[in-house]
């Protein structure tokens, strides 16, 4: 059983005031243990959580039961990206939320499952889907982008110093065989980084297996489309939290709650109209990290940075 610890769980879910009645959305599902901790909140909930991965969807069926049968709430589970959020909460009369809780990045049994592809630590094909309906994979990109996107996705995506070498690396060895396997492309990647690099800080492959995954599942255009709407749907005092694990998704989620918490109003305005007043309230001025205790336990939780903000009107 591949196991999964939830990070900042009851930060996280204590943001939404979860009450009587309310309909609530986990937009990030994975092994349900947002999704179980907000269901103990509360009597009469609906609850909605999306998830692309077919893995973690078929894993809730058992708590879809439990849920139906030995509570007063419902539970829904939609196999989709959320960026579809609005669209099939649409299908299902559903034009307003009380609370969304966003857990981002790959979870624990996708990192842990070595048929998935996701870390450098298996050896296993080149993946990184997590819709494994999607055609897109780590594979794909690997053998068939060019130099100067294989580059640019490196640089931008993990940050990665020698995103020029890896690249050109890559093309010029796919030229005699495709690079089939996660331990091909590592070898690869500590070929291109010189030794001395090599020999300090986190594993050489950490960076570009970032760099691949946010390509291969649109992860920074998929959190941006998802945000804007699930403020869309926010009722009035309604809230949303997210869990971010790394800078790019930290600085998306600020930059859309600032968007929303100072709109750009014009200086000489005597009085701001409605079109124009706020829509969010920021409640984390400063973004809240784990504690000592689950540090200790949970390694995921050292990257993690919880947001939140409350719908004004």
């Amino acid at each position: 059983m591949l196991q999964h610890e939830t990070v900042l769980l009851k930060p996280t879910i204590d943001a939404l005031q979860v009450h009587d009645g309310g309909i609530y959305v986990d937009a990030t599902f994975g092994r349900g243990g947002h999704c179980r901790y907000l269901l103990q909140q509360a009597h009469h909930l609906q609850v909605l959580a999306f998830d692309r991965d077919q893995a973690a969807i078929a894993s809730g069926q058992a708590l879809v039961q439990q849920v139906h049968q030995q509570t007063d709430n419902s539970l829904t589970l939609i196999a989709r990206n959320f960026t579809n959020l609005k669209a099939e909460l649409s299908k299902r009369q559903i034009k307003q939320i009380d609370g969304i809780c966003y857990d981002l990045g790959v979870s624990s049994p996708q990192f842990d499952d070595p048929q998935r592809g996701f870390s450098y630590r298996f050896n296993a094909r080149l993946d990184m889907r997590m819709d494994q309906t999607q055609t897109k994979d780590a594979y794909q990109i690997v053998n068939q982008w060019d130099y100067k996107q294989l580059a640019d996705i490196l640089f931008r995506y993990g940050d990665e110093k020698y995103a020029k070498r890896i690249a050109r690396l890559i093309v010029q060895q796919r030229e005699q065989q495709p690079i089939v396997t996660t331990f091909q492309l590592v070898d690869l990647i500590k070929e291109a980084i010189p030794a001395a690099a090599r020999r300090t800080g986190k594993n050489p492959a950490k960076r570009t297996f970032q760099a691949l995954r946010i390509a291969v599942n649109d992860e920074l255009q998929s959190l941006q489309t998802s945000l804007e709407q699930a403020i869309q749907l926010l009722r009035p005092h309604g809230l949303i939290s997210v869990i971010t694990f790394q800078s790019l998704e930290d600085r998306i989620v600020k930059q859309i709650f600032r968007k929303y918490a100072q709109p750009d109003v014009p200086r000489d305005l005597p009085v701001i109209p409605p079109e124009l007043q706020p829509t969010l309230k920021i409640i984390t001025k400063k973004p809240i990290t784990a504690d000592p205790t689950e540090l200790k336990h949970n390694h995921r939780a050292h990257s993690a940075h919880l947001r939140i903000a409350q719908k004004l009107h």
